[in-house]
Protein backbone atom coordinates (compact mmCIF):
# COMPACT_ATOMS: atom_id res chain seq x y z
CA UNK A 1 0.00 0.00 0.00
CA UNK A 2 3.00 2.09 0.81
CA UNK A 3 4.20 1.87 -2.48
CA UNK A 4 0.91 2.00 -4.29
CA UNK A 5 0.90 5.95 -2.54
CA UNK A 6 4.57 7.00 -3.42
CA UNK A 7 3.70 5.85 -7.23
CA UNK A 8 0.57 7.97 -7.01
CA UNK A 9 2.60 10.63 -5.52
CA UNK A 10 5.40 10.81 -7.77
CA UNK A 11 3.23 10.74 -10.78
CA UNK A 12 1.26 13.59 -9.48
CA UNK A 13 5.18 15.51 -9.16
CA UNK A 14 5.55 14.31 -12.74
CA UNK A 15 2.55 15.58 -13.95
CA UNK A 16 2.92 18.77 -12.25
CA UNK A 17 6.50 19.29 -13.21
CA UNK A 18 5.50 18.45 -16.91
CA UNK A 19 2.74 20.67 -16.36
CA UNK A 20 5.66 23.78 -15.64
CA UNK A 21 8.01 23.16 -18.08
CA UNK A 22 8.72 24.95 -21.12
CA UNK A 23 9.11 23.80 -24.80
CA UNK A 24 12.67 23.93 -23.93
CA UNK A 25 12.11 21.87 -21.05
CA UNK A 26 13.18 24.73 -18.42
CA UNK A 27 11.16 24.93 -15.51
CA UNK A 28 8.83 27.92 -16.30
CA UNK A 29 8.19 30.89 -13.63
CA UNK A 30 4.93 31.26 -12.15
CA UNK A 31 4.52 34.33 -15.25
CA UNK A 32 4.52 31.49 -18.00
CA UNK A 33 2.81 29.02 -15.71
CA UNK A 34 0.31 31.36 -15.90
CA UNK A 35 0.08 32.15 -19.78
CA UNK A 36 0.26 28.66 -20.33
CA UNK A 37 -3.13 28.36 -18.12
CA UNK A 38 -4.45 31.46 -19.56
CA UNK A 39 -4.38 30.42 -22.85
CA UNK A 40 -5.65 26.85 -22.20
CA UNK A 41 -8.55 28.37 -19.92
CA UNK A 42 -9.59 31.41 -22.46
CA UNK A 43 -8.39 31.10 -25.28
CA UNK A 44 -7.76 27.69 -26.10
CA UNK A 45 -11.67 26.84 -25.15
CA UNK A 46 -13.68 30.09 -26.64
CA UNK A 47 -17.53 29.68 -25.53
CA UNK A 48 -20.37 31.05 -27.21
CA UNK A 49 -20.47 34.10 -25.37
CA UNK A 50 -16.51 35.08 -26.04
CA UNK A 51 -17.60 34.37 -29.64
CA UNK A 52 -20.53 36.74 -29.35
CA UNK A 53 -18.00 39.45 -27.95
CA UNK A 54 -15.53 39.26 -30.52
CA UNK A 55 -18.02 39.34 -33.19
CA UNK A 56 -20.16 42.61 -31.31
CA UNK A 57 -16.42 44.52 -31.23
CA UNK A 58 -15.53 43.56 -34.67
CA UNK A 59 -19.23 44.46 -36.61
CA UNK A 60 -22.64 45.47 -36.88
CA UNK A 61 -23.29 44.87 -33.16
CA UNK A 62 -20.24 47.66 -32.75
CA UNK A 63 -21.43 50.05 -34.80
CA UNK A 64 -25.02 49.71 -33.23
CA UNK A 65 -23.77 50.39 -29.66
CA UNK A 66 -21.06 53.48 -31.13
CA UNK A 67 -24.26 55.32 -32.65
CA UNK A 68 -26.52 54.43 -29.50
CA UNK A 69 -23.88 56.02 -27.34
CA UNK A 70 -22.72 58.89 -29.64
CA UNK A 71 -25.30 59.35 -31.20
CA UNK A 72 -24.79 60.80 -35.35
CA UNK A 73 -21.31 59.69 -36.84
CA UNK A 74 -19.78 59.49 -40.21
CA UNK A 75 -18.60 56.33 -41.98
CA UNK A 76 -14.63 57.71 -40.87
CA UNK A 77 -15.33 58.13 -37.60
CA UNK A 78 -17.17 54.68 -37.22
CA UNK A 79 -14.03 53.25 -39.10
CA UNK A 80 -11.68 54.93 -36.57
CA UNK A 81 -13.60 53.39 -33.41
CA UNK A 82 -13.75 50.24 -35.22
CA UNK A 83 -10.46 50.01 -36.56
CA UNK A 84 -11.74 48.68 -39.95
CA UNK A 85 -11.54 50.14 -43.10
CA UNK A 86 -13.89 52.09 -45.37
CA UNK A 87 -14.51 48.98 -47.15
CA UNK A 88 -15.40 47.19 -44.13
CA UNK A 89 -17.87 49.79 -42.30
CA UNK A 90 -19.59 50.53 -45.76
CA UNK A 91 -20.62 46.56 -46.21
CA UNK A 92 -21.75 46.97 -42.17
CA UNK A 93 -23.57 49.57 -42.91
CA UNK A 94 -25.16 48.28 -46.03
CA UNK A 95 -26.36 45.43 -44.28
CA UNK A 96 -27.89 47.44 -41.26
CA UNK A 97 -29.37 49.53 -43.76
CA UNK A 98 -31.29 46.80 -45.20
CA UNK A 99 -32.28 45.72 -41.63
CA UNK A 100 -33.93 49.20 -41.13
CA UNK A 101 -31.25 49.86 -38.21
CA UNK A 102 -29.59 52.52 -39.61
CA UNK A 103 -30.06 55.59 -42.39
CA UNK A 104 -27.31 57.07 -44.53
CA UNK A 105 -28.30 60.72 -44.94
CA UNK A 106 -26.11 63.82 -46.83
CA UNK A 107 -25.10 66.54 -44.49
CA UNK A 108 -28.11 69.37 -45.58
CA UNK A 109 -24.73 71.81 -45.13
CA UNK A 110 -21.73 70.23 -46.86
CA UNK A 111 -23.01 67.12 -49.46
CA UNK A 112 -19.82 65.42 -49.16
CA UNK A 113 -20.50 64.22 -45.89
CA UNK A 114 -22.60 61.49 -44.77
CA UNK A 115 -24.11 61.03 -41.81
CA UNK A 116 -24.93 58.25 -40.31
CA UNK A 117 -27.82 57.75 -37.38
CA UNK A 118 -29.84 55.03 -35.72
CA UNK A 119 -33.77 54.42 -36.44
CA UNK A 120 -36.18 53.61 -33.66
CA UNK A 121 -35.84 50.00 -34.35
CA UNK A 122 -31.79 50.15 -34.29
CA UNK A 123 -31.94 51.60 -31.10
CA UNK A 124 -34.21 49.08 -30.06
CA UNK A 125 -32.10 46.49 -31.22
CA UNK A 126 -28.81 47.67 -29.82
CA UNK A 127 -30.82 48.13 -26.31
CA UNK A 128 -31.97 44.45 -26.61
CA UNK A 129 -28.45 42.86 -27.39
CA UNK A 130 -26.66 45.03 -24.78
CA UNK A 131 -29.50 43.90 -22.05
CA UNK A 132 -28.95 40.29 -23.16
CA UNK A 133 -25.34 40.41 -22.87
CA UNK A 134 -26.08 41.78 -19.18
CA UNK A 135 -27.97 39.23 -18.04
CA UNK A 136 -25.93 36.58 -19.24
CA UNK A 137 -23.09 37.87 -17.67
CA UNK A 138 -25.07 39.03 -14.19
CA UNK A 139 -26.54 35.35 -13.86
CA UNK A 140 -22.23 34.25 -14.36
CA UNK A 141 -21.46 36.94 -11.60
CA UNK A 142 -24.44 35.01 -9.51
CA UNK A 143 -22.73 32.07 -9.42
CA UNK A 144 -19.43 33.30 -8.73
CA UNK A 145 -20.90 35.16 -5.57
CA UNK A 146 -20.04 38.75 -4.66
CA UNK A 147 -17.19 38.78 -3.40
CA UNK A 148 -15.13 36.67 -6.07
CA UNK A 149 -17.30 39.15 -8.44
CA UNK A 150 -15.88 41.90 -7.31
CA UNK A 151 -12.01 40.29 -7.07
CA UNK A 152 -12.56 39.01 -10.47
CA UNK A 153 -13.76 42.58 -11.70
CA UNK A 154 -10.89 44.61 -9.57
CA UNK A 155 -8.14 42.08 -11.14
CA UNK A 156 -9.41 42.50 -14.93
CA UNK A 157 -9.51 45.97 -14.71
CA UNK A 158 -5.92 45.73 -13.66
CA UNK A 159 -4.82 43.22 -16.40
CA UNK A 160 -6.55 44.93 -19.12
CA UNK A 161 -5.25 48.25 -18.06
CA UNK A 162 -1.82 46.66 -18.37
CA UNK A 163 -2.49 45.29 -21.51
CA UNK A 164 -3.14 48.65 -22.97
CA UNK A 165 0.18 49.70 -22.35
CA UNK A 166 2.13 46.86 -23.19
CA UNK A 167 2.87 45.77 -26.36
CA UNK A 168 4.58 42.85 -27.98
CA UNK A 169 7.96 43.76 -29.52
CA UNK A 170 8.15 47.53 -28.08
CA UNK A 171 9.83 48.15 -24.51
CA UNK A 172 7.95 47.67 -21.30
CA UNK A 173 5.99 50.98 -19.98
CA UNK A 174 7.78 53.11 -17.61
CA UNK A 175 6.71 53.30 -13.95
CA UNK A 176 5.13 56.77 -14.63
CA UNK A 177 3.56 55.41 -17.65
CA UNK A 178 2.01 52.85 -15.65
CA UNK A 179 0.91 55.09 -13.39
CA UNK A 180 -0.78 57.68 -15.66
CA UNK A 181 -2.47 55.01 -17.16
CA UNK A 182 -3.97 54.00 -13.81
CA UNK A 183 -5.05 57.58 -13.49
CA UNK A 184 -6.67 57.37 -16.36
CA UNK A 185 -8.12 53.80 -15.76
CA UNK A 186 -10.06 55.36 -12.34
CA UNK A 187 -10.85 58.45 -14.45
CA UNK A 188 -12.73 56.69 -16.61
CA UNK A 189 -14.66 54.37 -14.71
CA UNK A 190 -15.32 57.06 -12.11
CA UNK A 191 -17.04 58.73 -15.26
CA UNK A 192 -18.57 55.58 -16.28
CA UNK A 193 -20.11 54.93 -13.14
CA UNK A 194 -21.63 58.44 -11.93
CA UNK A 195 -23.57 58.54 -15.68
CA UNK A 196 -25.02 55.20 -14.76
CA UNK A 197 -25.83 56.68 -11.49
CA UNK A 198 -27.67 59.27 -13.44
CA UNK A 199 -29.54 57.22 -15.03
CA UNK A 200 -31.20 55.52 -12.04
Amino acid sequence: MNCLRCEIFLGCLRRSAVWRMGMDGALMGFEQEAVSELYASVWGNRSTMQREFTRGAHGEQFVLRELSMKGTQTPSQLASALQASSGRISTVLSSLEKKGWVTRDIDSKDRRIIRVNLTDSGREQSHRMIEEMRSAICWIFSQMGERRTREFVDLVSEFTTYMSICHPGRPRPTAEQVREAFVERDKRVAEHMAAKRAEN
